[in-house]
């Protein structure tokens, strides 16, 4: 049985969360593959908005698992936060949710490490999320991080002390004013490590290759997106894992040949958060419209999101390397209202035009080509199927199935897992 892929497009915040919640039903298995607390997947169903970080987002149906993955990063502060919020739901946590032994944990140290080395960067930092990822994946990379299935050794105590000593002496390089309580946020940590302990751990590899072997339909959902992949996004203002296709089979241990379907989601618009190069970024009243009527705050961070046109260059660019079959857009009622959209078909880059995504796309090396269409005017809230959508929003639809040589099978008209058509 084939393992579907759930990813991002662009740089986060695309509404994977919400496809996850709509999708799950067809599935045994949610299990995350990569990234840890610096994702924020916000679902809204019955009058309730949810935000989780870590827990994959298929924890609110009764049928399905849900596994964390290899390639997922834990902090166990945030995540008993988590499990605190899910607690007035009476859902099963214990048998529902699955961690694997080979996710790293996330110590204090980190965070403090991550602060300190963003301090240090001044102007030039990459806008960290201050979650402590990018140094725990240093940590695994340098082959001296903790793991969950650490905690079940009896010596794992003194593997902390070891290495949050070792992050102290690193942080003292960095030279930079940090203020903290150690002693404090290990209260907090070794607290959260309890709870954390009470829930079930598995060897996920295993687990995935005899759920596959039986039959199990699984769902791998992706956190961030495509363009903040360590090797293929906007390096450096990226994220430290791989949030690509590739990504799955190394944060799940599941083989190439067993992917099955690559859904890819993008907003009808695009947004960033952070740091890093934008092309199609308004600094208008038109971007200021879009961050309003869509809500663009981090979920974790609740940092404004940039905003600005549907970037088609960048989209084909994440389209490609992922081997996305199906497309799914998000946010189409966002851009209600608005006479024409525009769509970037191009770069002009160094003086040429391109329509690949180029090495470098900083300001002064790339502007953007857009194709100007007709906007649509409806709320499109309210609507439960294709047939209503307007005219104008279906030739944008087409338009981008044709460039993008993709069907989009879904497009969402709101938060709620309802305002969802499917085509």
């Amino acid at each position: 049985m084939a393992v579907d892929l759930l990813l991002g497009l662009q740089w986060g915040d695309e509404g994977k969360g919400k496809i996850v919640d709509v999708l799950t039903k067809n599935y045994d298995i949610i299990a995350r593959f990569q990234g840890g607390p610096n994702a924020g997947h916000t679902l809204e169903f019955d009058g309730i908005k949810h935000v989780l970080h870590t827990i994959p987002s298929g924890i609110f149906h009764d049928n399905a698992i849900n596994v964390v993955g290899n390639g997922v990063v834990i902090d166990p502060v945030i995540f008993k936060k988590e499990l605190d919020n899910l607690k007035k739901f009476n859902l099963d946590i214990k048998s529902k949710l699955l961690i694997s032994r080979k996710a790293h944990l996330i110590l204090p140290t980190h965070r403090l490490l991550d602060a300190a080395s963003e301090a240090s960067k001044g102007k030039a930092k990459i806008g960290s999320t201050l979650k402590g990822i990018g140094p725990t994946y240093m940590d695994k990379t340098g082959r001296n991080g903790m793991r969950v299935g650490d905690l079940e050794l009896s010596n794992w105590k003194d593997k902390y002390r070891a290495l949050a000593d070792k992050h102290e002496t690193m942080i003292d390089f960095h030279n930079v004013d940090i203020q903290y309580n150690l002693q404090e946020l290990e209260t907090e940590f070794f607290n959260a490590i309890k709870e954390l302990k009470q829930l079930t751990f598995i060897d996920s590899e295993e687990y995935l290759y005899q759920a596959q072997k039986s039959g199990k339909k699984i769902l791998a959902e992706g956190a961030q997106g495509s363009l903040l992949d360590i090797d293929f996004g906007t390096y450096p203002y990226v994220t430290s894992s791989n949030t690509t296709a590739a990504g799955a089979c190394t944060g799940l241990g599941v083989p190439p040949g067993n992917i099955g379907g690559v859904f890819g989601i993008f907003k009808a618009y695009t947004t960033r958060v952070g740091s890093g190069p934008f092309p199609t970024e308004l600094f208008d009243e038109v971007g200021a419209t879009m961050g309003r009527v869509g809500n663009e705050f981090g979920a974790t961070t609740g940092r404004p999101r940039r905003c600005g046109w549907l970037d088609l260059v960048a989209l084909k660019y994440a389209v490609r390397i992922n081997g996305v079959s199906e497309l799914m857009m998000m946010k189409a009622d966002v851009l209600s209202g608005f006479k024409t959209v525009k769509v970037c078909v191009a770069y002009k880059y160094q003086g040429e035009k391109v329509s690949h995504l180029p090495y470098n796309i900083e300001a002064e090396n790339v502007s953007p080509i857009y194709k100007e269409m007709k906007g649509w005017e409806k709320d499109l809230t309210k609507m439960t199927n294709a047939e209503q959508l307007p005219e104008t929003l279906m030739e944008y639809i087409d338009f981008l199935e044709t460039e993008l040589e993709i069907p989009i099978k879904i497009v969402s008209v709101g938060p709620d897992r309802k305002q969802t058509i499917h085509r």
